[in-house]
């Protein structure tokens, strides 16, 4: 067993079996190459080898009967060209190179359409670079079994502009981001089990409306990304040591409304935002239930407008974490399940405004892990003593002076009529200036 033959002969028995299973399948760049610009090709039904390179416009389909494997190597389909659409297929098996970014589709043009395809056990989703007025829309999306931080982004906008995200499910991925990109829209799209649902960094003037995102360590996060509208989306059970279902860093002129934001370690997250002077966040008719904290602020700031706003049943309603006070901000009509005052004319607004107070001496602010028992009885016990008897004067960190008293006074958005797209558009169109 040690001669140099039988060496050799063991080696052959783990390397042919792989040459033998790449050559299985036939290649699809031939027929790829044939086509004429504007074709239409429909893939004869199989498993074809990739990876494969679009150079000009034509319309791949595969009528849900073809999978094209990359056989572990580089990205599955690389389209170079303007105008081509790649729909009905299953591209699987990509390589693994981040710096590559390997992926199942990588958009290198604009106008291309990317739809009702399966991209399963790519690095990568759809990276899209330097790339605009491209529609990506009814995928399902899945990256590689690998740890967490470990996976591609499900989809990936890289100074790409004008671009429709919609209709896609993500499972298992890491993120969704948005990399110095305007104008863009991401609709309708559902996110689980990942980590980022939607990250943007240095993008403004997009659109994020009508998502489902849930299971995730975070929801939406937008860092150093101005004048972007987030509307009716539904984001629950961000709920790990980190997690948030919507969060801000340095961003400002936001319009965040109409949004279902349940069971999150923290609903809203605010960090420095708004950070351009001059400017507000503003935050309507969202719906912020069974969080841990409702809204976060790391520290004290201003120019937030919180108005006909739910908080309902957060263990802590709001909570500034380096700072007296969120009073600086605007509360108006807003609905709190912990008001305490009365309704005597009917009106559906308190006869006295809602104050929430902060305590110097409350444990569980002070000491991070001790949030794990928030709402415990022995907890509660001590809130109540502190509120009782403080032992310094406490700060008011919160004063609505027209809380209403009813929360079904306040009509939510997810529960009105949708805004129709072209009025999405035009209020994006109106801010580029276009």
């Amino acid at each position: 067993m040690n001669s140099w033959p039988t060496k050799l002969a063991v080696l052959l028995l783990f390397l042919l079996p792989q040459s033998l299973f790449a050559a299985e399948y036939p290649a699809l760049q031939p027929l790829i190459d044939k086509a004429e610009e504007g074709a239409t090709l429909v893939i004869p039904p199989g498993i074809y080898s990739g990876p494969v390179v679009l150079e000009q416009p034509i319309t791949l389909d595969g009528q849900d009967q073809v999978t094209i494997d990359a056989g572990g190597k580089g990205s599955v389909i690389v389209l170079n060209t303007d105008n081509a659409t790649v729909r009905n297929l299953r591209l699987t098996n990509s390589g693994e190179s981040h710096n590559d970014i390997d992926s199942g589709i990588q958009v290198r043009g604009n106008f291309n359409v990317i739809q009702d395809n399966v991209i399963d056990n790519t690095l990568f989703g759809v990276d899209l670079q330097q790339s605009e007025n491209n529609i990506v829309r009814r995928n399902r999306i899945s990256s590689k079994p690998l740890e967490l931080g470990q996976r591609g982004d499900a989809v990936r906008l890289w100074y790409s502009f004008n671009n429709k995200i919609t209709d896609n499910i993500i499972t298992d991925s890491r993120d969704t981001v948005v990399w110095y990109s305007e104008g863009n829209e991401i609709l309708r799209n559902t996110a689980s089990n990942s980590r980022y649902s939607l990250h943007f960094m240095y993008s403004r003037y997009n659109l994020v409306e009508d998502n489902r995102y849930f299971n995730n360590t975070v929801g939406i996060f937008l860092m150093y990304s101005d004048s972007v509208v987030v509307r009716n989306n539904y984001i629950a059970h961000a709920a790990g040591p980190t997690g948030v279902g919507i969060g801000f860093k340095e961003t400002s002129d936001l319009t965040i409304e109409g949004n279902q934001v349940l069971y999150c370690a923290s609903g809203i997250y605010l960090d420095i935002s708004p950070f351009q002077p001059d400017t507000t966040n503003r935050f309507n008719n969202n719906l912020f239930a069974y969080n841990g904290i409702g809204v976060r602020f790391l520290n004290d700031w201003r120019g937030n407008i919180f108005k006909q706003n739910r908080f309902v049943d957060n263990l802590t309603q709001v909570m500034v974490s380096s700072g007296r006070t969120a009073n600086n901000n605007v509360w108006e009509g807003n609905y709190w399940s912990d008001y305490e005052g009365f309704d005597e004319d009917h009106d559906g607004v308190g006869d006295s405004p809602y104050k929430l107070y902060t305590y110097a001496d409350r444990l569980w602010r002070d000491e991070p892990y001790a949030q794990f028992f928030k709402g415990s009885p022995m907890l509660e016990v001590l809130d109540f003593l502190e509120r009782l008897a403080p032992f310094t004067e406490p700060d008011l960190l919160v004063k609505d002076a027209m809380p209403y008293s009813k929360a079904e006074e306040i009509k939510v958005a997810v529960h009105q009529e949708p805004v129709q797209e072209k009025d999405s558009l035009m209020l994006l169109r109106e801010r580029l200036g276009r």
